[in-house]
């Protein structure tokens, strides 16, 4: 897997699924449509901001809230390639890897000291993430082999897909 590098964009604790993308919006199944309200009740107008490649940092329990997997399809089709957060709710953290978008455990210590704009890069081989802006490093959680699969193949539908052409 490549190298991911993009800007940090800060956000608190407890950012539920409802925030992500907003319920009002899920009477659509068009992710592009959707990709344009990413976090709107929280910073209006963000999907106008970031750029491809971008990353969410964020508190503790990011992806409360719901089961809906519009929540890490809209990110990932917005252009955001990682969200980074000390933890991640759980039915959130498998929805992610399911859609192929990368989040990583970051400790808490270490997450704070990241700041909005700093430019991170992502160090999948070698577990780490460089902040190029304070000239840091830091450590994230293993991401689990089977997790990486996911991710590899683009989630876990191109991932099925594969395993049935492999028979």
């Amino acid at each position: 897997m490549q190298n991911r590098i993009g800007k940090a964009w800060k956000f608190g604790k407890n950012i539920d699924t409802d925030i992500i993308i907003a319920a009002r919006y899920l009477n659509t199944s068009d992710i592009k449509e959707l990709a344009t309200h990413i976090m709107e009740d929280s910073r209006g107008g963000f999907s106008n901001i970031i750029s491809k490649g971008d990353f969410i940092v964020a508190d503790e329990n990011f992806g409360c809230g719901s089961s809906r997997e519009h929540a890490p399809l809209a990110l990932k089709e917005a252009g955001i390639s990682a969200v980074l957060a000390p933890s991640f709710a759980r039915i959130f953290y498998r929805n992610a890897f399911n859609t192929g978008l990368l989040i990583l455990e970051v400790p808490q210590n270490e997450i704070v000291t990241i700041e909005e704009g700093d430019q991170l890069e992502i160090c999948l081989e070698k577990n780490k993430i460089i902040n190029h802006t304070k000239n840091k490093q830091y450590q994230y959680a293993k991401i689990p082999p089977f997790m990486l699969e996911l991710l590899n193949c683009g989630g876990l539908i191109p991932y099925a897909q594969k395993q049935i052409k492999d028979l």
